[in-house]
This record gives structure tokens, sequence and C-alpha cells, in this order.
């Protein structure tokens, strides 16, 4: 049975410091395994698929309040990358990654914020309780 509970409290960790930018949401990574078609002409009715052996890790978007004196981290090398998910403790998410998008915006009357993605270079581990 899934437990329902509030994100309030997630926090990411780029390398060995937070990452300190204001979060407002975090979506992803969006982990996407291949569908390989092995149907063939002898089939009457569906086609038929087997699943790849490798998955892509895929990207997190973030949402951040955009602060126009920080500087986007789009030079930083790869390095490990921890979502803690809520206030506990015990539900994190680690892979390798690196910043590939930075979007900053601003609309009149309303807070400016700046989408970032991180792309996930291999697996993701960690304990998801």
């Amino acid at each position: 049975m899934t437990t329902q509970r509030d994100g309030q409290g997630t926090t990411i960790t780029f390398g060995t410091s937070a990452f300190t930018a204001s979060l407002i949401s975090v979506d992803g990574p969006a982990v996407e395994r291949a569908a390989i078609d092995t149907s063939h002409l002898g089939l009457t009715s569906a086609k038929t698929f087997m699943p790849a052996s490798l998955y892509d890790p895929g990207g997190c978007d973030i949402t951040i309040a955009f602060d126009p004196a920080d500087e986007p981290l789009m030079t930083s090398a790869e390095g490990s990358i921890t979502i803690a998910w809520g206030t506990t403790t015990t539900d994190y998410w680690v892979f390798n990654g690196f910043f590939s998008n930075y979007r900053p915006s601003a609309t009149g009357g309303e807070r400016m914020e700046a989408q970032v993605t991180l792309k996930a270079t291999g697996p993701i581990t960690g304990l998801i309780a």
C-alpha cells in the first residue's frame, strides 16, 4: 500500500554541496525503457514486444525561484545528485548527472522562476521506503 505524503522539505544535493536555490517543484527523473517490436508476419491479432535490456534514466525537471545574481551551473562537471523526497530522511534517489538546461522567466507581478533540467547518466539507486 502506498503512503500519501506531502512534498514539503524535498531537497537536492549536487556533488558534495546542497543545491541552494529555492525549490518550487521537482519532476522526475523520467525513467524510460524501450519496447522492442518482436512482431512478425505470422501474427494475426496484435503486435508483440519485449523490454529492452537497458533503460534511459531520463532527466529531472526542477522549477526554482530565479535570482539573476546566481550563476547557472551549466558548466559544472558531472556529479552525484541526491534527491531527498519530503521531510523524511529515509526516502531518497541517487544518480550521476549534469545540468543540461537552464531557462529563466519573468512575468510582471509574479515570482521570477527558472526551469532547470538535470540529465541522469547512469542507474538510479537509493532507498525508497
